[in-house]
């Protein structure tokens, strides 16, 4: 994209001026925390990497404080990177010391510096860099859209390389490009589709409930992260987020041996994942109660799944354990691999595998209890399925390397085997057509490569 920069030059300036004023004010950016040599796991409701083992990967909240000492909101700041295929983050030496190991904490803290100076042609080399991405036009990012707003991707960028705990003035390519051309992109995106769903309300109604945004995409292609990351954005800009995975909504391990009992011989009804394998009246309860949180003191607790249980055939948790969430709540970020599958003629599924027709019957009742609750959509599209052999193979070694507990090669190949023959059957269709009762002006649709990293579709 051709973008004449000194047209743009000195609005960019204005607004890295004004973000100056930021880093050099402490007291005004309460985001960027001060050095803690300790920082201490308080909590560990949340499971990053839901997998199907045992897993100890958690985020490790962290109560800020600014230099004034005012207090935000726990909101997690660390995470362990082994087993969540983040390799972007892992690029080379040039990130900030982190935990790699599970439950570990870095020894070491950063901050934002508080006297450096930026020359403006960084910030517009920076400008170009935006620009150049392949989802700029895709949602409507214009260079003046990025010009105007150059200070907003200043600050997501540093909120996010605090998260993933990066050097925001020495990120690498793949790093840059991970923030610069996804996950902000994205995150603009959603801020859109907020406001669109607000302006179907009166001004002053109290009663506004959250838009809910699907996120469909196969396992191990990054949705997990990007949604941590864009929840973690909504909370520092101070809107209230929800998370929940369709993973929260598996039978418990009772239903789930009744499930294998009733369909002898079926291996995509064995274990749990394929349609069928899901408690759906959880699910409506557990999507109407979220959408009902409009109001300042509502509470509720979100189901969670613990995949560790009875030896990795998991278990729903204790409800003492799940996390609770707190509205007015302004977005619900629904995420999984299967989100917006539409069932297909008989015919059509058995010729891709038989044992598909009882999932594929059971798929009939999944809008209802999903589909019919999310009002806007990401689809992360990727070439080939068998990616997800690769991507989940990289995950296990991660761990193995961890000194945790992971599958063989050949665990790996039995485990996504009993995924494969619904994405060669549904995926095609979910990307020609859409999701189920979607509008398609409400449809994000970001290709992805073998790397994770978005592209520019053929």
């Amino acid at each position: 994209m051709a973008v004449a920069i000194s047209s743009s030059t000195s609005l960019i300036s204005s607004a890295w001026q004004a973000t100056l004023q930021h880093y050099n004010n402490p007291r005004d950016y309460p985001l960027i925390p001060p050095c803690h040599s300790n920082p201490n796991p308080i909590s560990n409701s949340f499971n990053f990497k839901r997998h199907h083992r045992p897993s100890s990967s958690k985020f490790n909240d962290h109560v800020l404080s600014s230099s004034s000492s005012s207090k935000l909101s726990p909101i997690p700041t660390l995470f362990s990177f082994s087993g969540c295929g983040c390799s972007w983050i892992q690029d080379n030496s040039m990130v900030h010391d982190y935990a790699t190991s599970y439950g570990g904490v870095s020894n070491k803290c950063y901050s934002l510096p508080t006297t450096k100076t930026v020359d403006v042609s960084s910030v517009s080399d920076l400008f170009e860099f935006i620009c150049s991405g392949p989802l700029v036009d895709k949602i409507g990012i214009t260079p003046e859209r990025v010009g105007l707003s150059i200070d907003k991707w200043l600050l997501y960028g540093s909120q996010l390389c605090r998260l993933f705990q990066l050097n925001e003035l020495k990120l690498t390519i793949p790093q840059k490009a991970r923030l610069y051309h996804y996950y902000i992109p994205v995150f603009m995106w959603c801020e859109d589709q907020i406001a669109l769903h607000n302006s179907k309300f009166h001004d002053g109604d109290d009663d506004v409930p959250p838009l809910v945004i699907g996120f469909s995409a196969p396992q191990g292609c990054g949705k997990t992260t990007l949604v941590f990351a864009l929840d973690y954005l909504f909370k520092t800009t101070k809107r209230k987020s929800a998370t929940v995975s369709i993973d929260d909504f598996y039978l418990t391990a009772q239903g789930q041996t009744e499930l294998r009992e009733n369909n002898p011989g079926n291996a995509l009804l064995e274990y749990r994942g394929n349609s069928g394998s899901h408690d759906l009246q959880l699910s409506v309860e557990t999507l109407e109660a979220l959408t009902k949180l409009t109001k300042e003191g509502m509470k509720m607790k979100v189901p969670r799944y613990d995949k560790s249980a009875y030896s990795g055939r998991g278990d729903r948790a204790d409800s003492s354990t799940w996390p609770e969430v707190e509205g007015p709540l302004t977005v619900i970020l629904f995420e999984g691999w299967m989100l917006g599958f539409k069932p297909l003629p008989a015919d059509v599924v058995k010729a891709v595998d038989p044992q598909l027709e009882i999932v594929n019957k059971n798929l009939e009742a999944y809008y209802d209890v999903w589909d019919k609750y999310i009002d806007a959509w990401v689809v992360i599209k990727i070439q080939d399925p068998s990616y997800v052999y690769r991507w989940r193979l990289q995950a296990e070694i991660a761990m193995r390397q961890a000194g945790k507990a992971g599958m063989s090669d050949e665990e790996v190949n039995d485990f996504v085997s009993r995924y494969l023959p619904a994405y060669k059957a549904y995926l095609p269709t979910l990307y020609a057509e859409g999701p189920s009762g979607s509008d398609p002006d409400r449809v994000l649709a970001i290709d992805i490569d073998e790397e994770r990293n978005p592209i520019l579709a053929n």
